[in-house]
């Protein structure tokens, strides 16, 4: 899916593929023009991403080739265990977990698993948990404060699933009680919005020491589609909703609701995996070694402050 913005930047890249293919074919030495137009591919890159929209933000976020849960595993961490089950009703495949190696780090991984085809997204419930996974989710919790490992989660959903069987089983209840255990837990957590962070599915393991988002992805208590619907009664103004929304990573860490923004390579995260996997592997390592380093006592008061002073303003 090509989004509308890119359309130009698709066209660049196509004549610099015409160009290579040419040269190779024919023997000819193109490399000047090449060179050139990838150097006007860069800086068009850079230019049209650094002026998105927060509802242009929010299609990069959506891209169905943006990196999920799954790529990230594989490309940066090493032996991933996964553990399945909440021991009371299912396993969740929306929300998965285990034990994972992050460079000299065993840690506990958690996160919302979208898929990239309609098999996998259909299996995995587009990523959208139900009280099961969140259930399962702390139980993983739990895990890694019995045996003292840092906890890593990774946000990448619309919202936790709104479905009938979900809010009888008790979805509310069961965000609400992630969300308290989570602010005792007794080891570092560290939080990666990768994509699309929507409402309490996205908070219900998002209670980090650290919480960190990609350039491109997005934090909100609400889609943009349906805050226009309630407030306009029209989703046909979900691009001003988004705007009122402060869904970027951008207007988040400066209203201190994030911690830091891990870079995307120009163009977004769908079009180089590989480095928005070391970037983020690079911010990962560097948060834990300095929370790792920390007393527990010190590491719970930090949270508590963190989070009871989000919302206060100066008078």
């Amino acid at each position: 899916m090509d989004l509308e913005f890119e359309k130009t930047i698709i066209d660049i890249e196509s004549k610099i593929a015409e160009l290579q293919k040419l040269s190779a074919e024919n023997k000819l030495d193109l490399s000047v023009q090449i060179r050139e137009l990838k150097k006007r591919a860069q800086a068009y890159k850079e230019r049209v991403y650094d002026g998105l929209t927060a509802w242009q933000r929010l299609q990069v976020a959506r891209h169905p080739q943006r990196p999920v849960l799954q790529d990230f595993i594989s490309m940066m961490f090493s032996g991933f265990v996964e553990l399945h089950g909440d021991r009371g009703i299912a396993d969740d495949r929306a929300l998965i977990g285990g034990f994972a190696t992050l460079g000299d780090y065993r840690v506990v991984l958690v996160g919302h698993n979208k898929g990239k085809t309609a098999e996998e997204n259909a299996e995995r419930n587009f990523g959208m948990a139900k009280p099961e996974g969140y259930r399962k989710a702390l139980r993983l919790f739990k895990l890694a404060e019995k045996w003292n490992l840092p906890i890593i989660t990774f946000i990448d959903t619309a919202g936790a699933y709104p479905g009938l069987e979900a809010e009888e089983r008790g979805q509310a209840e069961a965000i609400a009680h992630n969300l308290t255990e989570m602010a005792r837990i007794q080891v570092p957590i560290v939080t990666l919005v990768s994509g699309e962070g929507g409402s309490g599915g996205a908070i219900g393991i998002g209670v980090g020491d650290v919480v960190l988002m990609l350039t491109n992805a997005v934090y909100s208590v609400i889609s943009p589609e349906g805050c226009a619907s309630i407030l306009w009664r029209d989703a046909e103004h979900a691009p001003e909703a988004a705007e009122a929304l402060k869904i970027t990573a951008k207007s988040l860490l400066e209203m201190g609701v994030i911690d830091e923004i891990v870079t995307e390579p120009a163009g977004g995260a769908h079009r180089d995996p590989t480095q928005t996997a070391e970037e983020v592997r690079k911010a990962l390592q560097k948060h834990l070694a300095v929370l790792c380093a920390k007393s527990v006592p010190v590491l719970l008061e930090e949270r508590f402050r963190k989070y009871s002073g989000m919302g206060r303003f100066d008078s």
